[in-house]
């Protein structure tokens, strides 16, 4: 509640001028004249007392009743006293002044030492009286020293001292607290805290004084951060404490505040703070960046932390070279660069995403920009406070710059991603709506940033190669897309992991006598190795398959390479169909069973042996034999399809029993809908076969 606030009083009531207020002329009583008790006693000219007051009472002993009338000296003082008090009364009747401690007697008998001040008096008549005012020395004594300590310690202390009024207007201010402020005592007395300081919060500091006030209850170590005009260009910090000041009587005097300078234990305190903050930002970088090897989920992982605890704004551009996998990023012949943004992030709603360049798109940058600038010089570049010029330096175009203007961006930092001894790209900060630049702690931490997430785009990038590498060698290796054989309606599909290819494969195959191989494989891990012995045991298995050897007896020769490859394990599942009895022969080593369909009926996974994986070594397979009747669908599959993180394996089977149980239409078709279904970014190679017998005509010709 401030004093506007307040329910109109007598004392708020206006007046005219000149007129006085009764509330401003009476003060309560326990001032300081009550403290001192001070007597008044006068005598005639004959020195007989004619007036007695209650504080004379109080102070000597004597009623009223006993005082009036009597003879001063011989009522008050001891014989060995009273020439002095005659003559002392004299010079005060002739109209001198005097000041004094004078020793007089109590009612009691006891001595009391009494500090005077007396003057002469005349009254209508010209008759002549002595006024005496009296207190006793000690109260003065004690109250000059109370004073005088006071004094000292407010003039005189490091500790920076304020008294309001209770319209909180400034009625003193010690000399350590206007030299904080960097204010004399005419700038603040009478007026508001807010009209004088106004680079401070007043409507705070009004509050807790106002509370102060009304409750009683003083506030201690009240922290207050802003500027004075002692020092308008930084910050402090001070530490406030407030209390109520009263008087005896406990007539409320207005509020006294101490104030103590604790700047430098506020900027330790949050250097401190901003320390953990980054080595908090640097640990959480280390878990939020790199959580794929995909290039551009790198990079926004990297804006993304750099938001909003760092800048308002960040963007991430890499070399155009890098994203192309070529082994040498270059600038062009006249210093220029061609960079692709790869992400952007703001730590609130703003227009200025629009000023950085659009994801995915390339940019030129002539050899003046700044951008351009960091990955030559391999070194950040850091403008602390941004200008005009910068700007232009700093956006791809006017119409950027005229953006990021309008945005408030006032400070900027690039940081070079280098990984490996290669510049890369850059990260670029930008500050807005935070109105602190950017300073050395900030860029050690975003250089920090940059190259931790440096050396997960080169692995993303470098991945990305021997993914594509693999995948290249891994299709040239595999079967092209199976023709439809006499008797038999054949469909496939082959999905790459996200991450990485591995060792799916899949084949069809002609044997003797219109019988078919049908086979699908995987080999454990990913890339080239993985991608080499898939396209030796497909070799193989090609090899075998034209002996005309049994299921089982296959897989014990492919068993035979595999552990000659070394440290290698695959699944196979080996099938041998014949179109025309509809007889079909499996054997599996370690590969998921593959499902049958018949129709008219429900999917269901063929109960089959599992066998050991191939390179296990020395373990037996065995074959199971099925009829398969016109319009049988055998599918076969690798674990890809079914398989998910977080999700049980028997999830995936059931949903492809499922779909594969209600598909009746072309193959081709029925290919793509369980892909939809079951996958849209796989985490591991996905191989799908679709077999299904046609029907035959009377004559035995296939009717398909």
């Amino acid at each position: 509640m401030t004093a506007q606030d307040r329910p109109p009083t007598a004392r708020d009531r206006p007046r005219g001028d000149g007129e006085a207020d009764l509330n401003d002329l009476a003060a309560a009583p326990g001032g300081l004249l009550d403290l001192l008790r001070v007597a008044a006693v006068v005598l005639d000219s004959d020195g007989r007392i004619a007036l007695w007051s209650p504080e004379a009472e109080q102070l000597l002993g004597y009623r009223s009743s006993e005082a009036l009338g009597r003879n001063a000296a011989r009522l008050l003082v001891d014989r060995e006293n009273r020439r002095s008090a005659v003559e002392l009364f004299a010079r005060v009747r002739a109209g001198k002044m005097w000041a004094g401690v004078f020793p007089v007697r109590h009612k009691d008998g006891t001595a009391l030492r009494v500090e005077f001040r007396t003057m002469g008096l005349r009254d209508s008549r010209g008759d002549a009286y002595a006024l005496g005012l009296a207190a006793d020395e000690g109260t003065v004594r004690q109250l000059e020293t109370d004073l005088a300590v006071s004094g000292f310690l407010v003039e005189q202390s490091p500790v920076g001292l304020a008294v309001f009024d209770t319209d909180l207007r400034w009625t003193r201010a010690n000399p350590a607290l206007l030299e904080m402020n960097g204010l004399s005592e005419g700038d603040v007395r009478g007026r508001r805290l807010k009209d004088v300081l106004p680079g401070l919060d007043a409507r705070a500091i009004e509050s807790a004084l106002l509370h102060v006030m009304e409750t009683g209850q003083p506030l201690l170590d009240q922290q207050t951060v802003g500027r004075t005009p002692a020092d308008p260009n930084h910050d402090h910090a001070w530490s406030e404490s407030y209390y109520r000041l009263e008087d005896p009587s406990g007539r409320v005097l207005g509020i006294a505040v101490s104030v103590i300078d604790v700047s430098r234990r506020h900027r330790a305190a949050s250097e401190a703070a901003e320390a953990r903050e980054r080595l908090a930002l640097i640990a959480e970088a280390g878990i939020r960046i790199g959580t794929t090897l995909d290039l551009r989920q790198t990079a926004q992982e990297l804006a993304d932390v750099a938001v909003p605890r760092l800048a308002d704004l960040a963007a991430v551009d890499v070399l155009d070279a890098v994203v192309h996998r070529e082994p040498m990023a270059r600038l062009g012949a006249d210093g220029s660069a061609r960079f692709r943004a790869l992400a952007v992030a703001a730590g609130y709603p703003t227009d200025a995403v629009h000023a950085a360049d659009p994801v995915g798109e390339i940019a030129r940058y002539d050899p003046s920009r700044m951008i351009t600038r960091c990955v030559r010089e391999a070194q950040p570049i850091f403008v602390p406070r941004v200008a005009a010029e910068d700007l232009r330096r700093i956006a791809r175009d006017e119409a950027s710059a005229a953006v990021l203007r309008k945005e408030g961006v006032h400070s900027y930092l690039a940081a070079p991603l280098i990984a490996r001894g290669s510049v890369l790209g850059t990260l670029s900060l930008h500050r807005t709506i935070n109105d602190r630049p950017f300073d050395e702690q900030d860029l050690t931490l975003a250089c920090e940033l940059a190259t931790r997430a440096a050396l997960c785009i080169d692995n993303a990038r470098l991945y990305a190669r021997e993914r594509d590498a693999a995948l290249t060698l891994q299709r040239s290796m595999l079967s092209q897309q199976p023709r439809d054989l006499d008797g038999l309606e054949i469909a496939s599909r082959y999905l790459p992991a996200v991450s990485a290819a591995g060792g799916d494969w899949f084949d069809v195959l002609s044997l003797r006598d219109g019988k078919v191989a049908l086979v699908v494989g995987d080999v454990m891990g990913k890339g080239i190795h993985a991608a080499a012995i898939m396209g030796q045991l497909r070799t193989a298995t090609r090899a075998f398959a034209q002996l005309d050897l049994a299921p089982a007896e296959l897989l014990r020769h492919l068993d035979d390479i595999t552990t000659a490859l070394g440290d290698s394990i695959a699944t196979c599942l080996y099938a041998v169909c014949d179109p025309r009895s509809g007889r079909c022969r499996l054997s599996t080593a370690g590969h998921l069973p593959p499902v049958l369909v018949r129709p008219g009926g429900r999917a269901e996974l063929l109960d089959m042996p599992s066998g050991a994986p191939l390179g296990v070594g020395g373990v037996p397979f065995a074959s199971v034999e099925c009829e398969l009747s016109p319009g049988t669908l055998l599918a076969l599959f690798t674990d890809g399809l079914v398989e998910k993180r977080h999700q049980s394996i028997d999830v995936g089977l059931c949903t492809l029993l499922e779909l594969l149980g209600r598909q009746q239409g072309p193959l081709e078709r029925t290919c793509d809908q369980v892909l939809a279904a079951l996958h849209g970014a796989p985490d591991d190679d996905v191989a799908l076969l679709l077999a299904r017998l046609r029907e035959r005509s009377p004559d035995g010709v296939s009717a398909g």
